[in-house]
């Protein structure tokens, strides 16, 4: 078994998992049901497709840079809406306004982990995507190269041991260590599950199962941040010995 990382960076990102109507709601971190589409997408799967083998994969994320919540405003119009002939109250029921929510200047580190030969086949689709890729909604491309490559070892070492992949100006200004967030498949019931488990993306059957998350984290030491301890003050006479400011 190996693992596939990929870097997911953006302006925006939005993953749903819970968007109904005019709140189009957004997770903290990729839904394993908008990966395992980006996925689908690169291979060139259609939405009536089998997903079966891609569901299967075992999936985690890191979070490398925590985005901040963007709300976007929308407001949209029907042509009867804008018919003058028609009286106010007619018109003001062809106004539609909508919540959509973006993370902003997120990054994170994504694994699938399966068979060797498979996880091959996924990283060659990747950087020849069939379609289009997004992360999340149409209007999130990706910003730079999503494949950081295949690790032969399984997901929660890959993700623990990948160096990390957050901005320069956010490690300037992070602390000297940095605690980051892991979010992993697991098979054993925990308290923490979510909806996103993909069975079909067909527009008229559209279906999604609970998957049981477990959590974790891990310390990483972070040499690009301007909190530094300040390093000893050198003395060139230290290595002659005896005390430098005593006269000869």
């Amino acid at each position: 078994m190996s693992t596939l990382l990929m870097r997911f960076a953006a302006p925006l990102q939005a993953w749903g998992a819970d968007s109904k109507f005019k709140r189009r709601a957004t997770e903290r971190e990729p839904t394993k049901s908008g990966v395992i589409g980006l996925i689908a997408a690169a291979l060139g799967r259609v939405r009536t497709d089998c997903i079966d083998d891609l569901s299967k994969l075992r999936f985690g994320v890191r979070v490398d840079q925590n985005g901040s919540m963007l709300n976007d405003f929308h407001m949209a119009r029907t042509i009867e809406a804008q018919d003058k002939n028609k009286s106010e109250a007619t018109r003001n029921k062809g106004i539609f306004v909508s919540h959509r929510y973006y993370l902003s200047d997120a990054v994170f580190i994504v694994g699938l982990e399966g068979e060797d030969a498979f996880m091959r086949t996924l990283d060659a689709a990747i950087c020849a995507p069939v379609f289009p890729l997004y992360l999340g909604r149409r209007s999130c491309p990706p910003a730079g190269r999503l494949s950081l490559g295949i690790r032969s070892k399984p997901l929660p070492d890959a993700l623990r041991e990948e160096p990390w992949q957050a901005s320069p100006w956010f490690k300037e200004k992070a602390d000297p260590k940095v605690k980051l967030s892991l979010f992993f498949d697991t098979e054993k019931p925990t308290p923490f599950y979510r909806r996103d488990m993909p069975v079909s993306f067909a527009q008229t059957h559209r279906k999604y199962d609970n998957r049981f998350i477990e959590e974790d984290a891990v310390v990483l030491e972070n040499l690009f941040s301007r909190y530094q301890t300040a390093l000893p003050e050198h003395d060139p006479m230290a290595e002659l010995g005896g005390d430098a400011d005593v006269p000869v």
